[in-house]
């Protein structure tokens, strides 16, 4: 049964792997975050919640 002889499918399949976790990081690091939000420029409100089941 040839699904159960590693050879021809396992050296493909590591490699495979090993190409997406060496390349995945970078494609990734290279979008930026939008930044962090700035309290001067977010609004807070003091509205709480009333809960009608309470």
């Amino acid at each position: 049964m040839p699904q159960l002889n590693p050879a021809p499918w396992l050296f493909y399949f590591l490699l495979t792997w090993l190409i997406l976790i060496s390349l995945t990081p970078k494609k990734i690091l290279k979008h930026t975050s939008l930044g962090t939000p700035n309290p001067q420029s977010t609004k807070t409100s003091n509205f709480t919640w009333t809960w009608p089941w309470q």
